[in-house]
């Protein structure tokens, strides 16, 4: 019976995932279509005469096809998580495949929330493709699901992560209209340092599609490198293996490879870098980094312009209120910072003391979980008393993110702590 709900809530968050990719491009229709002078033709006397539709009717009506599909997909993987919550008796959040989810789980919430509250399709645009990458991202890692180590069996956890992924859900809405913003306000001037900060975001964001796309189209391919610690075991006589998915272009500091054919590896991890998969994180890193390159340097030789300016004469003259946008994206930040408070440091420190008989220890985690506290909490300090507003507003949503997902990504598969996921 578990497998088969673990299956079946499997195939609940594909079909999740297809509506979110679905609705991002219907949102795309609602937002390019309304630039063009959309004819339908109107009996008359014989003849057909040619009306203009409305350009704010086309994206209302295309909007709201979105919002439609988005609750859909919203449907399912609600059912996603309350089959996995079922099978495996806790809160689908103690994984890296669990909590991705969830967090795309928790952005497509707070995005269903403030879309009927604003009604701005372009929104759309650049939230649902972040739900899009995450659940992809999420599908990377190990979908099985094991029984909780004694410390992680806790109604605290369940309560702890749940609450602090949906203040991060709010966070990456406020990412989205941080975006959303700076794309529409930012000055094409060449020589603009805010170009060229836009442009390295927009190349971030991409190497972390390059990095899905690879390790699907190598898995997919049956690819896999082995490496063996010269260092062996004295009881066994065999060293600690590690397994790459993508090509070896850095191999494990003191090991050797132990699977013929392939290119590679080019070089060892630096000494200083320990762990078993010390240097299996690095090659992804650095295969993350080229593949992100690549696919940039596609798009700009496509586009024959910045990335960010393609986007910018693309969204001209969709008529959006970059005031409204400003507000969506502190909004988000306002609903967020408080479910975050008590997610990631009040109920964490009520957890930790449960688990570890302590309710702070500067863990990895923990630490990072107060950086990003720090910096949304001086974001609406700088917005409420010195008035921040526009740009200076719009980068903070997006640095702050950045650090959210640094502590997602970095925090989580690097650095050795408490909190890291396997």
């Amino acid at each position: 019976m578990t497998f088969d709900l673990l299956t079946v809530s499997g195939i609940a968050l594909f079909i999740a995932f297809i509506f979110y990719v679905l609705s991002s491009i219907v949102y795309v229709v609602a937002i390019t279509g309304r630039k063009m002078r959309a004819l339908h033709a109107a009996p008359l006397g014989g003849y057909a005469e040619m009306t203009a539709v409305d350009p704010s009717e086309h994206s209302r009506r295309f909007g709201e096809r979105g919002y439609l599909l988005t609750f859909l997909g919203f449907l399912f993987q609600l059912a996603f998580v309350v089959m996995r919550w079922v099978a495996t008796g806790h809160s689908p959040t103690s994984n890296m495949f669990e909590f991705m989810s969830f967090l795309a789980f928790a952005t497509i919430i707070v995005f269903l929330i403030i879309y009927r509250l604003y009604s701005v399709p372009l929104l759309g645009v650049f939230t649902l493709p972040v739900a899009v990458v995450l659940i992809a991202y999420a599908s990377v890692f190990s979908t099985k699901a094991a029984p909780l180590i004694p410390a992680l069996q806790s109604y605290w956890l369940y309560i702890h992560v749940t609450v602090a992924a949906l203040g991060e859900g709010a966070f990456a809405v406020a990412f989205a209209a941080g975006l959303m913003y700076l794309i529409l306000a930012v000055r094409q001037d060449k020589g603009n340092i805010e170009n060229r900060l836009l442009e390295v975001t927009i190349y971030a964001v991409l190497s972390l599609i390059a990095f899905i796309v690879l390790t699907f189209a190598f898995r997919a391919a049956g690819h896999e490198v082995v490496f063996e610690s010269i260092e062996k075991n004295a009881m066994t006589g065999m060293g600690q293996t590690t397994t790459y998915t993508l090509p070896a272009i850095v191999a494990p500091h003191g090991a050797e490879k132990v699977t013929a054919g392939g290119f590679g590896p080019f070089f060892e991890a630096p000494e200083w870098m320990r762990g078993v998969n010390a240097g299996r994180k690095l090659n992804t890193i650095i295969w993350s980094l080229l593949g992100g390159a690549v696919l940039y340097a596609f798009l700009r030789l496509v586009l024959r312009k910045r990335i960010s300016q393609a986007a910018q004469e693309t969204l001209k003259g969709s008529e959006i209120d970059l005031d409204m946008v400003d507000e969506i994206s502190y909004r988000a930040v306002a609903i967020g910072f408080p479910i975050f408070t008590l997610g990631a440091l009040v109920f964490a420190m009520i957890w930790a003391a449960e688990a570890w008989g302590r309710p702070w220890g500067w863990d990895p985690k923990e630490t990072w979980a107060l950086i990003t506290w720090f910096f949304y909490a001086i974001y609406l300090h700088l917005r409420l008393s010195i008035g921040w507003q526009g740009k200076k507003s719009a980068w903070l949503a997006v640095l702050g993110f950045v650090i959210v997902m640094t502590n997602l990504v970095v925090v989580n598969l690097v650095l050795v702590g408490l909190h890291s996921y396997a």
